[in-house]
């Protein structure tokens, strides 16, 4: 005769059965299965308890025949014969030591089912007292670094996840990440390019999956400082003199590395920067003023009726004669790049729509300063049109630069072009490097001046 309905729901709280959190059920004893056997408990319905929550000892025939003659059926049988014991715990290896199980044995179990926490040294030495030998504490150690459990970062699409200090990938178009982490205590960083970063202490136990909810805030306006230049009428933002990584940016896999090595580079000095790229106003005043003639007007801006839309069909030579006119020069490729980041190590300075005209979202240039700026407050640094630095361009020069103030090769075929354009695909990113003959021209090209005037 079956138990009544209440005297099963005591039965399963006697046992350890009854229901708890997700991973917080323990795995099943020898004693806990023959109580449940000698109680009636249907065969096949402990055989799926068994299926779910594991054992945590091995089998033995002696153990198999005792569950026979109390009346287990030959369906729990089978599940016990080809279900793997659970991971040690804590209290399990310290039981085995403590009751004399050899330590050699004691090793070979650990070796074989894991561990299901991360053994610190003052446990180890609790071990040590109880009589346990060199050998088993080797095998929990290595068996602590073995072990693993599921993590799952719920945060912003792309964002870089560091556990430890360690990239250990990038979250998916719906935000997520899932990966193993060893158990116990862990320092979790997420980054994206013109947020804040998250950060936290996270805690891996064995038979959970970890999911973080790490939501991404954004960056604090920096404290930018702005001139307005009296001979072309434009902004210029100040940028510190710092160190930062050139070229491709760390963890960056899309990176081309031949051409765009990562390097440290040293800016010894701050300047004074276009905070947009040079406009159809500033350029007439230099046009004007000079007795020179506007080069011919893009489709996208006939007559160069819109005067905020960005200079373009410039060549090398023009935009060089323009910055020296205003009273500065095309800045180097390192510190184009250094400005361009803004203070970010990714490889955008944030998300491409927000930042960025190009390609998929755009098929002309537009007004300046329509999109998000970087942290120092320039904008268009990618996208729009494409700006002429300084450097000639040398395929190999990242190998052999200098590392402070680095000048750009002393001749060359070509000059450099930065920051991508309206026509760039959704490759664009700050390291990228184009070139060009210094007589060349196009829709998609313009300039940002460095001013030479004395410091904020």
């Amino acid at each position: 005769m079956r138990l009544s309905v209440v005297l099963w729901v005591l039965v399963f709280a006697i046992a350890g059965l009854a229901q708890a959190p997700p991973g917080a059920q323990k795995p099943l004893g020898k004693n806990q299965i023959i109580a449940l056997v000698k109680a009636g408990m249907d065969s096949e319905e402990l055989a799926k308890t068994v299926q779910e929550r594991g054992i945590d000892f091995e089998l033995s025939d002696d153990y198999l025949q005792a569950l026979r003659q109390a009346g287990a059926q030959d369906v729990l049988i089978k599940a016990l014969r080809t279900v793997k014991p659970k991971p040690l715990g804590q209290e399990q290896v310290l039981q085995l030591v403590a009751g004399g199980v050899p330590s050699q044995r004691a090793a070979t179990l650990v070796k074989q089912r894991g561990i299901d926490f991360m053994p610190d040294e003052e446990y180890l030495g609790t071990l040590r007292v109880a009589g346990a030998e060199e050998g088993l504490l080797a095998a929990l150690r290595a068996a602590g670094e073995a072990a693993t459990a599921a993590m799952v970062v719920a945060t912003s699409p792309n964002a870089e996840v560091y556990l430890d200090g360690e990239l250990k990938g990038r979250a998916n178009a719906q935000g997520e990440l899932a990966m193993k982490a060893k158990l116990g205590a862990h320092t979790l960083r997420v980054s994206l390019a013109g947020m804040k970063d998250f950060e936290r202490k996270v805690t891996v136990v064995a038979g959970q999956v970890i999911r973080i909810g790490a939501a991404l805030a954004g960056l604090d306006p920096a404290p930018v400082a702005v001139k307005v230049n009296p001979k072309d009428g434009l902004k210029y933002v100040w940028i510190p003199s710092g160190t930062f990584q050139m070229g491709c940016s760390p963890g960056d896999s899309e990176c081309d590395v031949d051409k765009m090595l990562s390097h440290q580079v040293r800016i010894t000095k701050g300047f004074w920067i276009g905070q947009t790229e040079v406009t159809v106003e500033a350029f007439s005043r230099f046009v004007n003023q000079n007795g020179r003639q506007m080069p011919p007007s893009p489709s996208f801006n006939p007559g160069w009726s819109n005067r905020a839309m960005p200079i373009v069909y410039v060549s090398w030579d023009d935009a060089q004669s323009y910055c020296q006119w205003a009273g500065g020069r095309l800045p180097t490729e390192a510190e184009w790049e250094y400005a361009a980041r803004g203070g970010s190590p990714q490889a955008r300075y944030g998300a491409l729509d927000e930042v960025a005209w190009y390609s998929s979202n755009s098929s002309q240039a537009h007004a300046v300063a329509q999109k998000r700026a970087n942290w120092f407050g320039l904008f268009d640094a990618l996208g729009n049109v494409s700006e002429w630095v300084s450097d000639w361009y040398g395929a190999d020069y990242y190998q052999n630069s200098p590392p402070s103030d680095p000048p750009g090769p002393a001749s060359g075929q070509y000059r450099v072009l930065r920051g991508g354009s309206f026509d760039s695909g959704g490759g664009l990113r700050v390291s990228v490097r184009g070139e060009g003959g210094p007589g060349n021209r196009g829709s998609n090209v313009g300039c940002r001046c460095l001013w030479e005037v004395v410091n904020p």
